[in-house]
């Protein structure tokens, strides 16, 4: 019996690939190992560069702001106290005239007739007078001696006093016929602008003596000039409860400044005082009609014209202002973003109060200390970290 053979392993052959996968196995491992690293080891952005102001701290007093509008001190309707025929125009539409000027002319010469025929009377009265005077002086003479009764003395009287009588009703009708004369010349009764003509010569007018006179022109005072405008309630009260505490004058008995600012215009330009308060409230509008004097010494100013009149609304008292850019809006409230000592960002609601000289009065909300971001803001992110830099202490503009 032949011996079995011994079994022979098979001789297992490495395959050419392998070393190729294992480097590759090798260098996606050191890349994952790289992703792992932490991300605080990459380098951070920079903190944002802010500008930071202080609040100024100021003695300030508020003001009320009113829309208001000028009407004229005085105005004049002219009309003409004669009727007749206009002869000329003597002014040219829409200057300034000054009382006294001559505006019109009517035709004067029924006028100067009628002035002679009552002279002629005047002149047969007073002749009248002097003839009753001799016969009276007469008859005195005469009574003495008996030539002449008590009651033709007494006539002779009588008719003197008719006489004097009959001479101061033609005095009175001369003295007429001559102003009728004056009429016929109509002149400006106040200095001011005037306005257009509505009567072109050759036209016939009616004097104010026929009830219907002719509206010829009218004119208008500008310097000075007066504004009106309506207080509401709440604002009345607020002044009566300040005059009580003694804090601000009443404008009843004080003239109050004003300032006005007209259309178009970002800050006040005219100036004034308040010269009369209503006697009682609108009861349709619960308003109190005010009226303030302004200077017009330019005669830029119109009647008609609407502005805006500020009144003084306080007593002097100190506040906190910023710039008013330094403001935001957040939904319902308004907010601004003051730098920690720790550099980070912090949304401050605030109260603001009104604008004085530019800057916005601040309230509540913020300490004289803080660090309010006033250039910068859309870089500006709550309870990030910023680069602040000291802005120059803002100052405001008069506005």
């Amino acid at each position: 019996m032949s011996e079995p053979k011994p079994r022979q392993h098979p001789v297992r052959r490495q395959s050419g690939p392998r070393p190729f996968l294992s480097v590759l196995a090798l260098t996606a491992a050191g890349l994952l190992a790289g992703c792992d690293k932490p991300a605080s080891q990459a380098a951070a952005p920079p903190a944002p560069s802010v500008t930071v102001a202080q609040p100024v701290k100021r003695t300030v007093t508020d003001w009320d702001e009113f829309t208001g509008r000028f009407e004229a001190v005085e105005e004049v309707q002219v009309r003409p106290r004669v009727g007749g025929f206009v002869t000329s125009v003597e002014f040219q539409d829409g200057a300034i005239v000054h009382a006294g000027d001559l505006l019109y002319v009517i035709d004067s010469r029924p006028f100067e007739a009628v002035a002679e025929q009552a002279d002629g009377q005047l002149s047969d009265a007073r002749a009248k007078v002097e003839l009753a005077k001799r016969e009276l002086d007469r008859g005195l003479n005469l009574v003495q001696t008996s030539a002449v009764s008590e009651q033709v003395v007494d006539q002779r009287r009588q008719a003197l006093q008719a006489a004097h009588a009959a001479e101061m009703q033609a005095e009175g009708a001369l003295k007429a016929a001559k102003l009728n004369i004056e009429f016929t010349h109509v002149a400006a009764p106040l200095t001011g602008r005037v306005s257009r003509h509505l009567v072109s010569p050759g036209n016939l007018v009616q004097g104010s003596d026929t009830g219907t006179s002719t509206l010829l022109t009218s004119i208008v005072a500008l310097d000075p000039i007066y504004i009106y405008f309506d207080m509401d309630e709440a604002t009345f009260i607020k002044y009566s409860k300040l005059w009580f505490e003694g804090k601000r004058p009443s404008s009843r008995d004080t003239a109050n400044p004003v300032q006005v600012t007209l259309a178009g215009e970002t800050k006040p330009s005219h100036d004034g005082t308040i010269n009369f308060l209503d006697n009682r409230l609108d009861v349709s509008t619960g308003t109190l009609r005010s009226r303030a004097v302004v200077k017009n010494t330019d005669l830029s100013i119109l009647p008609g014209q609407f502005g805006r009149v500020r009144l003084i609304g306080s007593a002097p008292y100190e506040a906190l202002l910023i710039p008013d850019v330094a403001v935001a809006t957040d939904q319902s409230r308004k907010i601004v973003f003051v730098v920690k000592p720790d550099d980070t960002v912090e949304a401050r609601p605030v109260v603001l109060g009104p604008l004085d000289e530019g800057l916005r009065v601040i309230r509540e909300g913020l300490k004289a200390e803080d660090r309010v971001i006033v250039n910068g803001i859309q870089r500006a992110r709550v309870g990030a970290k910023v680069a602040p830099s000291l802005a120059q202490a803002p100052t405001g503009g008069k506005s």
